[in-house]
């Protein structure tokens, strides 16, 4: 257990190593946040609604992002891809380390930091802006959402290692991540709650994991969503967790049946 508390704060050092990268990392997400906030806050003035958000709620919801996005979208394990290609993979299957547990420990050193710079941020935008915000106390509502968060985590980790292991058989591992993003910017309610979109579509998406990557997360902790929402909502986490966590150990056993090792 220590030596991967250990690679979770060496992950520290790497990314203050890349420092420059790191610094846009972040102001990029700040940007996207304000952008769409300032949006938001001309279609919903104060004391109006608009589809069920008052201005409070939806403000609530964008910062939220910021800070989900730190949790859950924050990740190292987009490298897996590399390391495949470069032959450096070889390196750890001759070592005593699990390499899913290897990469996780990586994930939980970048969030750590990206975490506490967004907590920063926050502090800032709201000392500055003073935005109206919507704070939950009840537990019942708090409680689910921390469980939601951790689904939410896992599920990113296991999409973002599948990506990777798409370096077995192919050189070209960006061009899947880029449409990846793309689709996720959209469909992880990043942008705008999923639920002002037609009913028939939202039926439809609310199926895909990436909906409980920040959609669902931020309305449990809104109050927005019943017992059997949330219920549900979890169930189809979990579910999503489990089948790419499946998918990924299938995909690896084959890949490492073809794997070379060319490269470095």
């Amino acid at each position: 257990m220590k030596k991967y508390y250990l690679i979770a704060r060496n992950t520290w050092d790497e990314i203050l190593t890349y420092r420059t990268s790191f610094i846009m990392w972040r102001v990029r997400s700040i940007i996207q946040v304000l952008t769409i906030y300032f949006l938001w806050s001309v279609v919903i003035p104060p004391g109006k609604t608009f589809l069920g958000y008052s201005q409070s709620l939806i403000t609530t919801y964008i910062l939220g992002t910021l800070l989900l996005e730190s949790m859950v979208l924050s990740s190292r394990s987009y490298i897996v891809g590399n390391e495949i290609n470069s032959g450096n993979l070889m390196n750890f299957l001759i070592r005593p380390i699990n390499y899913f547990s290897y990469w996780f420990s990586k994930d939980i050193g970048d969030k750590a930091m990206n975490i506490c710079f967004s907590v920063v941020e926050l502090t800032l935008i709201f000392l500055v802006l003073r935005p109206s915000l919507f704070i939950q106390t009840d537990p019942f509502y708090i409680s689910f959402f921390i469980l939601s968060v951790i689904l939410a985590i896992f599920i990113y980790f296991f999409i973002n290692f599948l990506l990777g292991l798409i370096g077995f058989w192919s050189p070209e591992i960006w061009a899947p991540r880029f449409i990846f993003i793309t689709i996720l910017g959209f469909f992880a309610g990043g942008l705008f709650p999923l639920d002002i979109l037609p009913k028939t579509i939202y039926e439809i998406i609310r199926f895909l994991p990436f909906t409980y990557l920040m959609y669902f997360p931020i309305k449990t902790y809104l109050g927005q969503l019943s017992l059997f929402e949330i219920l549900s909502g979890l169930s189809i986490s979990a579910f999503w967790v489990f089948a790419i966590y499946f998918m990924v150990k299938a995909i690896w056993q084959k890949g490492l049946k073809s794997y070379t090792a060319y490269g470095k």
